[in-house]
């Protein structure tokens, strides 16, 4: 499917940049990672709404330190933005998810369409927001049936996929102890959800040694893909790989999401190293996914932009995913988002439906 090209924004120029502080909530405290203490009830984001000489609006949320836009203002909108390509001027970038809002509105598209539709919806999803929960509240810590009431309650909500923060023993435990646990987490949710796709996420909690050792202990347990085992590095993920290989194992190894050397990544990749990339929906952005995926394709691995945090970035994945494809699950974030209307967007037996609507189709009452 083609997109129009710049002659469908002329005579708008884009007027106005304004920014408004939006409040998500969680459906409950989410707790510890192998790396962090607990992530709260919910964040705050920038979301910026641009407005055109012509009356056009759109809106998206924005990570990253404050810039000047002044540079956006009064310009034509096709010097900014390409519906074929995205962001034409870096100036421009922390406008991304408002630009792809406002140019697909005013073509009366929805994103993944303008994205060239070369996905499939609805898109499957997994809840990311299985963390530490056994060893909350730290006063009297729940043990494993707290992991598995986080499960129960995402499973009821519609999800059809877990994600399992493990790594306990990096920083919460002692490292063997919190290796065991991790094991057992892992186990007794495979055994209560034996159904369920089941990923897990070290957050770099791991070494090479560790991840193997836990891929030997969970063989059984059809995980779908481990995230993040521990720093990026050719020769522990080759030994990962030779493991794998040895075993017969089907596991994916997914990584680039924390601070990415893109390069390296695409290395690694390239090399059979890595099987799924995933580098952030928002900071790395709509727009670079786009440039990026055709090599992507090339190297023969697949893509799931990481979208922890906001459960509006879930929605951005999911348009993103449809859009570009190759993309076979995409994170979700549980919960909802203050002053923003999501209501077009549902989940079905694992999988957000996208709404027909044009642009996000998300309508921000905030600010």
């Amino acid at each position: 499917m083609s997109s129009p090209g710049p002659a469908a924004l002329g005579g708008h120029r884009l007027e106005s940049v304004t920014a408004v502080e939006i409040r998500s909530r969680y459906p409950r405290t989410i707790g510890r990672n192998a790396r962090l203490g607990s992530h709260g009830d919910g964040p705050t984001a920038r979301a910026l709404t641009v407005r055109t000489s012509e009356g056009a609006t759109g809106w998206g949320l924005v990570e990253g330190p404050e810039v000047d836009l002044d540079a956006c203002i009064g310009r034509p909108l096709d010097e900014l933005f390409d519906p074929g390509t995205g962001v034409l001027d870096a100036v421009a970038l922390p406008l991304d998810t408002a630009l792809y809002d406002l140019v697909a509105r005013i073509l009366d598209q929805p994103v993944h369409e303008m994205l060239g539709g070369h996905g499939t919806a609805p898109v499957p999803c997994y809840s990311g927001a299985i963390y530490f929960d056994d060893l909350d509240p730290a006063e009297s810590p729940r043990g494993l049936d707290g992991v598995l009431a986080a499960c129960a309650e995402d499973r009821a909500a519609g999800y059809r996929g877990l994600k399992l923060k493990i790594g306990r023993g990096n920083r919460w435990m002692p490292a063997e102890e919190g290796f065991r646990r991790d094991v057992e987490v892992t186990r007794a949710v495979r055994a209560a959800h034996p159904d369920l796709r089941l990923l897990v996420d070290m957050n770099d909690g791991y070494d090479p040694a560790r991840t193997i050792r836990y891929l030997e202990e969970t063989a059984d347990c059809d995980l779908f893909w481990i995230e993040e085992p521990f720093a990026e590095h050719a020769a522990g993920l080759r030994e990962v790989r030779e493991h794998r290989e040895r075993t017969g194992s089907g596991v994916l190894v997914a990584d680039g999401e924390f601070d990415p050397d893109l390069q390296q990544v695409l290395e690694l990749a390239g090399q059979g190293l890595l099987d799924v990339l995933l580098m952030d929906v928002l900071s790395f952005g709509i727009t670079a996914w786009r440039r990026l995926m055709p090599t992507v394709r090339e190297l023969g691995v697949l893509a799931s932009p990481h979208a922890w945090g906001h459960p509006l970035k879930t929605l951005y994945a999911a348009q993103l995913a449809a859009g570009l494809g190759n993309v076979p699950v995409v994170e979700a974030v549980p919960g909802t988002t203050e002053g923003v209307d999501a209501s077009a967007y549902s989940l079905h037996d694992g999988a957000i439906v996208l709404p027909s609507g044009p642009g996000f189709d998300l309508a921000l009452r905030a600010g």
